[in-house]
């Protein structure tokens, strides 16, 4: 599979190129290798959807930010068109509206297919909570929602049968009307909607009775999805196709999948670190011990060594998060704090004024307890 070229490139603009020069340079791709311009041409329709899926990134201010976070990558299952696999009428679908109808025939402007109204279903967005062992390894999920389906009475053509359709006899079935005018450039040709049929190229004569000519009725979907590792809350994954279906067999809106984070009893997040504050008593730091620290995969071994002090920090390398870029994982970091006892028997006490008067338990600047008043200092400016 060929590498995907950088979506700035392929657009050619600068990545602090504003929304109007993004769509400007977007049109103009668009415009260069339509197909209707270049007929037969593959290496031209491939250009042509490859400039779709730039746009589509780059227009979106939230998958655009993730795009220059984390590259191709960062958008796999979350952004339209960067899936691959769409077809023409998805592109003119969701950016018809981008060639302000100046057309060159068949495919024309404004959501059409061979010239006719294309219906784009909504968009469905849900919220999706993860754990943070499901955020480690990346999960499938399987969700049902309540959708918009063709109506299986009529296929979703709107009425029971082919006989009760009509081709719109002013446009011809084409769906627009075509106009040429003369300007100082020379001939234009400019198409729009026929007003007769509203784009549509036909005319229900007698709607179906089970959805009334929609085309649509309301069910409900079982959908597996796969969320990748190393995803963050509020991040958007895009499943094309299966939000509510397009009128009269119209193209299906995207299920949107918003993620959230599971709170971990014991482990924060911060990018892909996690962090763990480990709680020591006094002997343990002194004299050194081996503890165990929650990981993702259950508890990790850590050797504490004599003489901890607190604030001290342990890095398990490789021990956090992956990122979803693939650049390797997180680190789990584990801060030592070392616990101080608020009640004290007779004996306790005893031993802590015996402890107080000997030199070596009374902190100094010097010697081994100088990297923590350095700490201190860093921490309060």
């Amino acid at each position: 599979m060929a590498e995907k070229r950088d979506y700035y490139e392929v657009l050619g603009v600068d990545r602090n190129a504003s929304a109007d020069e993004i769509k400007k340079a977007y049109r103009k791709k668009a415009i260069q290798y339509h197909p209707d311009k270049n007929p037969g041409d593959k290496e031209a329709e491939e250009k042509f959807k490859e400039a779709a899926e730039a746009y589509d990134v780059l227009s979106d201010p939230q998958k655009k930010a993730r795009y220059d976070q984390y590259g191709h990558a960062g958008m796999e299952g979350a952004g339209g068109f960067s899936g691959g696999g769409f077809s023409m009428d998805d592109i003119f679908s969701h950016f018809g509206d981008i060639f302000g109808g100046f057309g060159f025939g068949g495919f024309g402007g404004g959501g059409t297919r061979g010239g006719r109204r294309v219906h784009r279903g909504s968009d469905i967005r849900i919220r999706v909570k993860l754990s943070l062992q499901e955020i480690a390894h990346g999960v499938e999920k399987k969700v049902k929602i309540n959708k918009t389906i063709p109506c299986p009475t009529c296929n979703g053509r709107g009425a029971d049968s082919e006989a009760d359709i009509q081709t719109c006899n002013r446009c011809h079935g084409t769906g627009v009307i075509t106009s040429v005018r003369q300007t100082f450039l020379g001939q234009m040709q400019t198409q729009e909607a026929c007003p007769d049929c509203g784009g549509e190229g036909r005319k229900i004569v007698r709607p179906c009775h089970n959805c009334n000519g929609s085309g649509l009725v309301k069910s409900s979907e079982e959908i597996s999805f796969k969320i990748p590792a190393g995803v963050a809350e509020g991040m958007q994954l895009t499943v094309r196709g299966k939000g509510n279906a397009g009128r009269n067999n119209g193209v299906s809106g995207d299920l949107l999948v918003v993620i959230e984070e599971e709170e971990h009893p014991h482990l924060i997040r911060e990018g892909n670190n996690l962090i763990y504050t480990l709680y020591l008593s006094i002997p343990d730091a002194a004299l050194g011990c081996e503890a165990h620290v929650p990981g993702v995969d259950g508890n990790l071994k850590v050797k504490i060594e004599p003489g901890t002090q607190p604030g001290k920090m342990l890095r398990l390398r490789g021990k956090g998060l992956p990122d979803i870029n693939g650049y390797g994982s997180g680190d789990l970091l584990v801060y030592v704090q070392v616990y101080v006892p608020t009640k004290l028997d007779k004996d306790d006490r005893a031993a802590f004024e015996k402890m107080k008067e000997k030199e070596n338990f009374k902190p100094s600047e010097d010697g081994e307890d100088k990297g923590f008043f350095e700490r201190v200092r860093k921490m309060f400016g």
